[in-house]
This record gives C-alpha cells, sequence and structure tokens, in this order.
C-alpha cells in the first residue's frame, strides 16, 4: 500500500476514534449495561421533587402523543421544574414518537430541556430494527432501557405515580 493511502486512511481512523466511532456519535443513551431494578438511575436527577410521575405512551397515535407530552407540560407548570421528576416510557407503536422525524420531536426536545426524561424500550427498538432493516434514528432525548414495562414497573416500586393518557 502506498504510504499517502495508509496515511489518509489512519487519518480517517484516527478521527473516527477521536469523535466516538462511526455512528456511535449519533447513538442515543443507554441503561442497559448495568442496568439495576433495585436501583433506577436517571439522565436528569430530581434531588429536590416532591413529586415523581410515569407517563405511559404505548400508541402509534399521533394525537395520544401530544396529549402526553401536554400532560408533561402542565405538570412542569403546575409543579415547577425542580419539584416534579417526570419520565416518559414509550414501547411498542407508543415508540414511533420517538423517531427523529416524529411530528413531536420539537417538543420532545423542548422537554427534555425541562427536565423530562424519554424512556425507550429496548425490546421495542429491537422490533423495529428488525422490522425496518436498519436501526431507526430516534430523538437524541430518548434513552434506551431494557423494557418499557420493566422500566414502568421499577418507577412504579420506587414511589413513582403512574399516569397513561
Amino acid at each position: 500500500m502506498k504510504r499517502s493511502i495508509r496515511i489518509s486512511i489512519m487519518s480517517v481512523v484516527t478521527t473516527c476514534f477521536l469523535l466516538g466511532g462511526i455512528g456511535v456519535v449519533d447513538a442515543n443513551p443507554s441503561m442497559l449495561k448495568g442496568y439495576s431494578f433495585a436501583k433506577p438511575t436517571f439522565v436528569h436527577e430530581h434531588p429536590f421533587a416532591t413529586a415523581h410521575i410515569v407517563l405511559q405512551v404505548s400508541q402509534g397515535d399521533p394525537a395520544r402523543w401530544g396529549l402526553a407530552l401536554s400532560n408533561a407540560q402542565n405538570l412542569l407548570n403546575y409543579f415547577g421544574q425542580e419539584e416534579v421528576q417526570i419520565v416518559i416510557v414509550a414501547f411498542g407503536p407508543g415508540e414511533k414518537m420517538y423517531l427523529a422525524d416524529s411530528p413531536v420531536a420539537e417538543k420532545i426536545a423542548a422537554l427534555d430541556a425541562e427536565g423530562v426524561e424519554f424512556d425507550a424500550c429496548d425490546n421495542t427498538y429491537k422490533a423495529m430494527t428488525k422490522e425496518m432493516g436498519h436501526p431507526p434514528k430516534l430523538v437524541k432525548q430518548a434513552v434506551i432501557v431494557p423494557g418499557g414495562i420493566v422500566r414502568i414497573m421499577q418507577l412504579e416500586q420506587h414511589g413513582f405515580d403512574y399516569i397513561k393518557p
């Protein structure tokens, strides 16, 4: 191999390594590694929250997605950003809400900035990957959890109030 080609290849590999690898830069945060049902972890910590809410989204209806997001916004408005911890868990057809081209992607980004967590079921993600033939691109705010129902159960057992809009 010529020296100039070898140097070019090494530059590309080095750049990819520094950026986190090909495709890794766009990867969603994940709770899969080291997951413990007994000890929930969160993307947004809310140490002063007095209210803890988990919202389930399991339907593929954009109107239902909007309702869940409106519920989250109403809770933030009522309690205040520091006083409420909100986790929206999507699975099944509801996980389409987290697709990058979703009609609610901008609202998800805005609510994430206010501290709302968006959890995506890994089981559904794998099924979507198989169906599409490639991993779907999710909004960057979506956090992969082992299972949507498992996450809801975990949060309920740790004092979260459950709401299914």
